[in-house]
């Protein structure tokens, strides 16, 4: 065949791989079920889904009153095409595939809604780089920052850390002062009294109205350093919950980690609580000083007249003038540079 009789009929295509248009073009999964994601474990999410039933009555109730009510439970995994995004404890999430529920069954996630909060923490105050943020939870809207008053000592640094990371979260702080048994919460109490900072106060075996009326129809996220008691809270408001518990060492006096990965219980009385793992540290890298800032609105018009840069805890600062000619209170100066000397890293020598 001479070259000037050549045409397209003459060129041959290879059939199947690479003979399709690639496309970005992904399925709109219109029939997707909702789902709440409650615990997380090596690449299986468990998530509830709510019965056709519950999903209607839901839908006439104020979806600001209650998180996600009781139904099946369903094992999936992550579809391929979310990539490397993501899945934690109090997502929302769309399952496909088999969602019966039924022992042996594998369901796929295919969409994450976007979320209303997403608390994070750095693995530690040196790292700066990209990919450090650990998230913890997602969607919570109340932080319940526990903390033993004894056995072991309250660590009012980890505290802060804490509150910084609820700051930076846009959720809600309340600390839960437990062992009050073993020792009066007063001094606590008045250390955090200028931050207006709300408390309940819990002993062994003692009432938890007023913690169960804090919980009553929110998404709670628990966080405490080992041995504050946590799980042992955990079990007396949803009975069976079956967290473990343990002791406090009494030579390091501090406790051993005993729940190992976080996990949401619904209470009975209404609302969620998220159970997660104790925590040795806290780091705050991720989170700039205007959001630490940003909880404390009597101070930001001081910063007007601050050094460019400053980062509020050198003397150059112009926050210490604006005490003083009365515009602000001194407690609470003192209240947000202990926050930021918590976000730079300050040793926790409590």
């Amino acid at each position: 065949m001479r070259k000037r009789e050549y045409d397209e009929d003459d060129v041959r295509v290879r059939p199947g791989k690479g003979s399709r248009p690639r496309t970005r073009i992904r399925p709109a999964h219109e029939n997707a079920v909702p789902a709440f994601v409650v615990a997380v474990d090596r690449g299986r999410y468990t998530c509830l889904v709510e019965s056709e039933g519950e999903r209607g009555r839901r839908r006439k109730r104020d979806q600001a009153e209650g998180a996600v009510m009781s139904g099946r439970v369903v094992v999936a995994m992550k579809a391929r095409e979310l990539g490397r995004k993501g899945i934690v404890v109090g997502d929302r999430v769309a399952l496909v595939g088999d969602v019966s529920g039924m022992t042996d069954t594998l369901a796929r996630v295919v969409r994450v809604e976007p979320r209303a909060s997403m608390l994070r923490r750095s693995a530690d105050d040196t790292d700066n780089t990209d990919g450090i943020e650990r998230p913890v939870v997602a969607n919570a809207d109340q932080l319940v920052i526990v903390t033993a008053l004894a056995d072991p000592p309250p660590r009012p640094r980890m505290i802060d850390r804490m509150l910084v990371a609820a700051f930076d979260a846009d959720i809600e702080p309340l600390l839960c002062l437990t062992k009050s048994d073993l020792a009066s919460p007063d001094e606590l109490v008045s250390l955090y009294a200028p931050l207006g900072v709300p408390y309940v106060v819990v002993s062994k075996g003692g009432d938890l109205v007023e913690v169960r009326e804090r919980l009553k129809s929110r998404i709670s996220v628990l966080v405490g350093h080992s041995g504050v008691g946590k799980s042992t809270l955990v079990n007396a408001l949803v009975p069976d919950a079956n967290r473990a518990v343990s002791h406090v060492n009494a030579v390091t006096g501090r406790g051993r980690h005993t729940s190992t990965s976080a996990v949401a219980l619904e209470l009975p009385e209404s609302g969620w609580i998220i159970d997660t793992p104790g925590v040795r540290s806290f780091g705050l890298a991720h989170v700039s000083v205007e959001t630490v800032l940003a909880g404390f609105p009597d101070l930001i018009e001081g910063t007007i007249q601050c050094p460019k840069g400053c980062n509020h805890l050198s003397e150059e600062c112009a926050l210490d003038a604006w005490v003083a000619a009365d515009h602000a209170d001194q407690a609470r100066l003192t209240s947000l540079r202990r926050l930021l000397a918590s976000r730079e890293g300050a040793p926790d020598d409590d």
